[in-house]
């Protein structure tokens, strides 16, 4: 049985009680931690906050599986990993398990894997240190999981993985079955959600959209894929989507029937 988290992502400005509020009325077992001004959680967070954050989640039962970190590993600029390596202490301080990155680079696309491979492994051996993963996402300029595959295999660490989030490689034309097959190696985190259509990326009610969720869930069994999967639903980029305690228990389901 994978263990089942939420995105702060879908409850922008939400405080401490009200994620807590929102875990328990689920299966909820974990919360992603977006890292943004405004959040529960921003980048240059202090210590001592950080550490009232971890323990509240702590007596609340609630673990930190991933920092959803915003930092773009392909870009061309000679702060990545020092950016990187403020995040991977922070998630170390919210006793999260991976940092999530993204690709970027997109304003100079020469060159953009090699970056993103250098930057990555100039970072490994700090994320190791920390006990805290680095993990790509399929997303923007490495949208798929052939993408994100070649950058991994380069890095060649395995303080560095995979995010799969499940609508990015699908809309590129990747199946999950190919997916799945690509990523299996470095899967550290899966992010599950549901859109209308491939170029509408409103946030659908997960099992209501066109995502076919349950050839994501068997491919992850095929794996043997035991680690986290979380909602990602929105909101913070729709406002006018349905609350996340609205989707919650579509997401419960799906999972469920999977």
């Amino acid at each position: 049985m994978n263990r089942r988290a939420f995105s702060t992502l879908g409850c922008p400005g939400a405080s401490v009680d009200e994620v807590v509020a929102l875990a328990r009325t689920g299966r909820c077992e974990g919360i992603e931690l977006r890292c943004a001004e405004g959040q529960l959680v921003y980048p240059g967070m202090p210590s001592a906050e950080a550490g009232r954050l971890a323990a509240a989640l702590r007596e609340a039962g609630l673990a930190v599986p991933a920092l959803a970190s915003y930092v773009q590993v392909a870009a061309d600029d000679p702060g990545v990993v020092e950016r990187l390596a403020g995040h991977i202490d922070l998630a170390a301080r919210l006793g999260a398990a991976q940092v999530r990155v993204f690709g970027g680079g997109g304003d100079l696309a020469d060159g953009r894997r090699e970056r993103a491979v250098r930057h990555l492994a100039r970072a490994a051996p700090i994320a190791e240190a920390a006990g805290v993963g680095l993990a790509l996402e399929t997303h923007d300029t490495f949208l798929t999981g052939a993408e994100v595959a070649a950058v991994l295999e380069a890095v060649g660490s395995p303080a560095v993985g995979a995010v799969w989030d499940a609508v990015n490689p699908w809309r590129a034309g990747e199946s999950p079955e190919r997916t799945a097959e690509l990523l299996g190696p470095w899967l550290r985190h899966v992010q599950l959600k549901d859109v209308a259509s491939p170029t509408d990326l409103r946030p659908v009610v997960p099992g209501h959209g066109v995502l076919p969720l349950p050839a994501v869930l068997e491919q992850l069994g095929r794996l043997g894929y035991r680690g986290w999967i979380s909602l990602e639903w929105e909101r913070a980029w729709y406002p006018d989507a349905a609350p996340l305690a609205e989707a919650l228990p579509a997401f419960h389901r799906v999972l469920d029937a999977g």
